[in-house]
């Protein structure tokens, strides 16, 4: 009998994709469904960064690269990051990586480990407390609460730090809420941070470009306090629509570059050659299609907030940011799990019920707003006649 170790007996997924799967089935066996499920951009990346995929190909770059991305990529980051934040950070910091995941993995491979605790938003994504869970460190909550308007609260996180603390992670915008916390708290945060000089950030940014409402990401670079303990996490997956291009990037503070280098080297060698140019492409070329596409977000999202303030027991927070409303589902008399598994099999529409994104996330679902406005209005058809002809009341 083969016996793996015990950390994969507490390791935990992205139910997303396990959503994904059964409606994919269900299509399959000639169902109609609509899925509200999966988050990511239901747009095509634009054309001029699949050509400059294509044509760095042709030009023959198709092998390995550093292992911390090329040269120009990492200095159109940071010249990015000048640009949207007037920021200053060197190439040397920056890695680009295969996706957003791979940086909380490195981050929290680096900090977690038994007797250790790692903060963590919950509701949240998901991977954030599989992975503390994994290395044996102990996963503490930071409550993310719908009268907050699902910003975190500086004095509740600050209040959860222990000396046994060694990472904090944060998420604004917000999966699955959509919830952005303002400057306001982020200073509170960062000032509290000053007690506590032993404990690291990792700021999951990867919604930067998409608030609404006025709203302005603030972002935890601007805080040169605690840029010598700070990781960034962003990219291009749904700036760009690039979710499947495997486009991440990391900002590191220079005492953990290095050991971040060796888990690059160690792990996938060096990102995808043609899709590095891709992604310099996208950063340094034409920013219209990515207006385009958050300005039809937005127009989505009144749909979708409308549309499900008027369900039977149900209520819905405007989020404020990313592609997601997380509408509060207690009063349906459903607990969320069961309701979003019925929805799926009996109303043909894919969700994701709140215990997926933490233990906070009961008596809420989310639903992406990455599809048109036409399946939208149809899915809020679907899930209005379904409510009132299953009262669980």
């Amino acid at each position: 009998m083969l016996h793996i170790i015990d950390a994969f007996s507490r390791i935990g997924e992205e139910n997303a994709f396990a959503v994904l799967a059964r409606a994919t089935e269900l299509q399959r066996q000639g169902r109609d469904i609509i899925n509200l499920g999966i988050g990511q951009p239901d747009f095509r990346t634009p054309e001029n960064i699949v050509e400059a995929a294509i044509k760095a190909l042709r030009d023959g770059h198709h092998g390995y690269t550093p292992a911390t991305g090329i040269l120009p990529l990492r200095e159109a980051v940071s010249a990015d990051l000048k640009k949207r934040f007037n920021v200053d950070v060197s190439p040397e910091l920056v890695m680009i990586v295969p996706g957003g995941k791979v940086t909380m993995f490195m981050a929290i491979l680096m900090f977690g480990e038994p007797g250790a605790e790692i903060l963590y938003p919950d509701p949240g994504f998901p991977i954030y407390r599989s992975m503390i869970e994994f290395t044996g460190a102990k996963a503490v909550p930071v409550p993310i609460r719908e009268e907050n308007g699902f910003a975190f609260s500086a004095d509740e996180t600050l209040a959860l730090i222990t000396p046994k603390t060694r990472l904090l992670i944060i998420n604004s915008p917000a999966n699955p809420t959509g919830g952005v916390t303002p400057k306001s708290e982020i200073d509170k945060l960062v000032k509290g941070l000053e007690r506590f000089p032993d404990v690291a950030i990792m700021s999951d940014e990867i919604y930067a470009q998409m608030t609404y409402d006025g709203e302005i990401h603030q972002t935890l670079l601007a805080y040169p306090e605690i840029r010598d303990r700070l990781i960034l996490l962003d990219g291009w997956s749904k700036t760009y629509a690039m979710t499947g291009w495997r486009m991440g990037y990391s900002v590191w503070p220079k005492p953990l570059y290095d050991a971040a280098r060796k888990l690059a080297v160690n792990s996938f060698s060096c990102v995808n050659a043609s899709a590095q140019y891709a992604g310099l492409e996208a950063l340094t070329g034409p920013q219209d299609a990515v207006h385009a596409m958050v300005a039809e977000f937005d127009r989505r999202r009144k749909v979708v907030v409308e549309g499900l303030n008027k369900l039977p027991g149900v209520s819905a927070a405007t989020p404020k940011g990313a592609f997601y409303a997380f509408p509060n589902i207690s009063k349906t008399g459903w607990r969320a799990k069961p309701l979003a598994s019925a929805l799926l099999e009996e109303a043909g529409v894919a969700t994701i019920g709140g215990p997926d994104f933490g233990v906070y996330g009961e008596g809420f679902i989310r639903l992406s707003y990455a599809n048109s406005t036409e399946n939208i209005l149809r899915a809020l058809e679907r899930i209005e006649n379904f409510l009132n002809e299953h009262s669980q009341k």
